[in-house]
């Protein structure tokens, strides 16, 4: 029996599956072609490996009594540049192969756009901590790969943020996973921001100068390209958690996240926006909300949606065990080691 709910099921499903449609839409700048798989870039492919390392980690936590998400999403990050055939990586490939069955996906050992700060961590082979962050970068990267996190509430955000990048962009993945996480939990959309914006804490300089007047436009211009530009002029993570609040404001209507996709997509900003907007509107409004036609030529369709049931299912029912509970999957192991 599954302690699985169909609820919290839809919600993770919405996140993760927004997330990637919102991340391959914005790639398109809003010019969707008519037919062919709709690819994902390298942040799609990064919060997939994101999830899969909040995954392991509760495996990990289950067997052995320590889990450090930050540490176990780290490797996860190393398997992708792995796989990704990037050079200049810690020696450790040819002794200890990319394990579990994310690894072997075709889709995310194909090159998908850069990550450049990402890649300089991991090339650099220190993991970033929030007392010293691992590069200088504040790019949109730290906040899109760093959403699913709001799934997983014992995890900060910004430990995973951290790990390469710093600044503003690690108060930018506060407030994006901290408002999933509160939709999440019940919230509605409306009440999650203005909540994330109130006990913003540390980030209240961040969240005043992105979410708030996103919110603020929202309300006296809605779906105005004008105030999404101006809001999100480039790649920064501010921009991109400014882009994505004020489209999925503007449009946070179950019937209009097809509107809201392509009306993020045309920020110019790289298609941050719409990843953003795709995984706030998701995890409102569930998976049956995003166009399916859009959906059924999504290139991480499967794997992203595989995960996220994964996600749910391991922190309600941990398949795998633990030191004083037998597995129910004997196969759960090898699909997510811990660690």
């Amino acid at each position: 029996m599954t302690k699985v709910t169909a609820e919290q099921l839809a919600t993770a499903r919405g996140c993760v599956l927004g997330l990637m449609l919102g991340d391959a839409i914005g790639a398109t700048g809003g010019n969707v072609p008519a037919s062919g798989s709709l690819r994902a870039t390298s942040a799609g492919q990064l919060a997939c490996f994101t999830v899969e390392g909040l995954i392991r980690a509760d495996v990990r936590g289950a067997h052995k009594g320590i889990c450090h998400p930050p540490s176990v999403v780290w490797r996860s990050y190393h398997r992708w540049a792995t796989i990704q055939g990037i050079s200049g990586l810690e020696p450790m490939a040819d002794k200890n192969p990319p394990t579990g069955w994310l690894s072997m996906a075709p889709a995310l050992a194909a090159r998908r756009g850069s990550a450049p700060a990402t890649v300089a961590a991991l090339q650099r082979q220190t993991m970033g901590t929030i007392a010293k962050p691992g590069g200088t970068s504040t790019g949109a990267h730290a906040l899109t790969r760093t959403l699913p996190v709001g799934l997983y509430p014992s995890c900060n955000p910004v430990d995973v943020a951290a790990l390469t990048h710093s600044g503003e962009a690690l108060g930018a993945a506060w407030l994006g996973a901290t408002v999933v996480r509160l939709v999440a939990a019940g919230h509605r959309l409306s009440d999650a921001l203005e909540s994330a914006r109130l006990h913003a804490a540390e980030w209240r300089e961040v969240a005043e100068r992105s979410l708030a007047p996103a919110v603020a436009a929202a309300r006296s211009r809605p779906g105005t390209l004008q105030e999404l530009t101006r809001l999100a002029p480039d790649a920064r993570a501010v921009s991109a958690l400014a882009g994505g609040v004020y489209t999925a404001a503007s449009f946070a209507a179950r019937e209009t996240v097809r509107e809201a996709l392509l009306f993020a997509a045309s920020a110019g900003d790289g298609g941050h926006a719409a990843t953003v907007a795709g995984a706030l509107l998701g995890t409102a409004h569930g998976p049956d909300a995003l166009p399916v036609d859009w959906l059924s030529r999504l290139e991480l369709a499967w794997p992203a949606d595989t995960l996220a049931r994964d996600l749910v299912t391991q922190l309600a029912d941990s398949p795998s065990g633990g030191e004083y509970v037998d597995a129910t999957d004997p196969h759960w192991w090898s699909r997510y080691p811990g660690g």
